[in-house]
This record gives C-alpha cells, structure tokens and sequence, in this order.
C-alpha cells in the first residue's frame, strides 16, 4: 500500500475517534471515500444502533462513489440479526473498485467475512494499511471480542514516593489540574466506574465525566458508577447517589446490608445488587 493509503487511512482513523465514549458495545469506525484522488465521501460510526460509518460515507459520496476507493478502519460488517443492515451489500452496490481495510474484524460474526464476500462480487481489497494505530484505537474493543471480558482500566493518583494519600488519609488534591482533565476524558471514554465504599466515605465524589477543556465533549455520555459496599455504609447524602437522571448508580452489597435501606435506596432510583458474601466482602 503507497504513502497515500495511510494518509486517506489516518484521516479515516480521525473520523472514527470522533466516536470515542459513545459507540460501545461496538467498536469506533471511520470510512472515507476517494475517487480520482478527491474525498467525495466520510462518516463516522457515533452510537450504538446508528449508521455505520460506511454507510455514511456512500451516502454522501452517491454516485461518485463508483470506480473509486473506499477506506474503513475496520472490516465492514457482514452479519445479519442485529439493529443495522451489513454494510457489505451496500459497498457492492455502490461501485467502488477498491476497499482499503485497516483490520478485520475478530467478531466471530464478521471475522474475514466481509473481506471474503467483497472479493467474491470482484472488488480489490487491501487489509493491514495502518493496523497498529487501528488496534490501539479500539483496544477496549478487541479485548472484549476476543475474551468475552471487560477492558479495565486502573487510575490511581499517587505521589514522588508511591503514596495515594497522607499520613491522615487524605487525598485530595496529589494531581494537578491537567491530570484530573484526563481523568475525567478516561471516564467520558468508558461504560462503567467503580469505587469502593473507602472512597465514598473518604472524598465524597460525584464520579462523573465533567469536561473543561474539550468545547466537542462538554456534555460527554455518563459512565455507570458503581460502588462496592459490602455492608451498605454509603450516606443518603452521597454525591454519587445524586441526579439519577444524569448518571445511574449501582451498588453492589452483601445480606449484611439493611433490607430497609436497601428499598429506600431502590425507590429513589438506585440498583441495589445483593452479591454473596466471600469472607465478608462483596
């Protein structure tokens, strides 16, 4: 592939990083389409049951797309049973001679499929242009098609010697603005926090993704927050059991937990999951 594929390629990656902390459970997708080496067509993939990048894409390009190439970050879909069409049939039918794919696709559904079936109606397909920076895109992806489990990502805040609070406990504040920012991108990019009661009880906070420095993302999607609380310690008057309309709260207890507190707690709107208990603990 020439210089120019992984140009058009990483524009496509742009596009699809436009997506980031809104498309799970699928993965971030960007397309473009060029034809006599002008951009006729490019989308994104922003959530979960909407149109796919693709699909975007073609629909923008129209009948400029035919004779031209089509550059996607991640190997177009090809499965049926799902909220959206595939996406192969319409890259067939849009004309386009070439396809240009990142990576395929490890969903069992997909998994060279939409490869195999472009080849097959005659169109040129070139898989591997930028992979590397395709993977590290949708790294939290990957990891979950592949082991069926969450991606977790551990944030500690900690100072020079490895400590994450004072002599007395505290620990607000070790980082500075700028990591706090980050911070709160990590939690605009992910489904799910989790904490646990120490944490409620020690800083009170509200879990939320509350971004300043990015104009596009300040009213980012809210993660779940999730509290392991193995005897239901957590105050009424917690901020992460406030505007349960903005962000959810689950807690995760144990019988040990109060039945009364836990139907106080359920009637404001707050899932209570009562786990068995493993030495005591959640």
């Amino acid at each position: 592939m020439s210089s120019r594929d992984r140009e058009y390629m990483t524009l496509a990656l742009r596009l699809a990083a436009k997506g980031r902390g809104s498309t799970s459970p699928n993965p971030m997708v960007g397309a473009l389409v060029v034809t006599r080496g002008r951009i006729v067509g490019q989308g994104s993939h922003r959530k979960a049951g909407g149109p796919h990048a693709e699909v975007i894409a073609l629909s923008q390009a129209g009948s400029r797309a035919k004779g031209g190439t089509l550059y996607v970050t991640l190997e177009p879909c090809s499965h049926l049973k799902k909220r959206t069409p595939p996406c192969v049939p319409l890259v067939i039918a849009s004309g386009v001679r070439r396809v240009v794919v990142a990576m395929v696709d490890p969903n069992p559904q997909v998994k060279g499929n939409g490869v195999a079936q472009l080849t097959r109606a005659g169109i040129r397909v070139d898989v591997g242009c930028c992979e590397a920076e395709a993977r590290q895109l949708n790294e939290a992806y990957l990891h979950w098609v592949q082991t069926g489990r969450p991606f977790t990502i551990l944030k500690a805040g900690m100072t020079l010697d490895g400590q994450i609070a004072t002599a007395k406990g505290e620990s607000q504040w070790i980082t500075d603005e700028a990591a706090r920012q980050q911070a709160h991108r990590l939690r605009a990019d992910v489904d799910a926090i989790l904490v646990g009661i120490g944490t409620v009880l020690r800083d009170n906070p509200q879990l939320t993704a509350r971004l300043t420095d990015d104009p596009a993302r300040l009213a980012p999607r809210q993660p779940l927050r999730i509290v392991v609380d193995s005897r239901l310690r957590i105050p009424l008057k917690a901020k992460v059991l406030q505007d349960q309309q903005t962000a959810h709260t689950l807690i995760a207890t144990t019988a040990a937990a109060s039945g009364r507190k836990i139907a106080l707690l359920r009637k404001r709107g707050i899932d209570v999951l009562v786990l068995p208990k493993a030495g005591g603990h959640v």
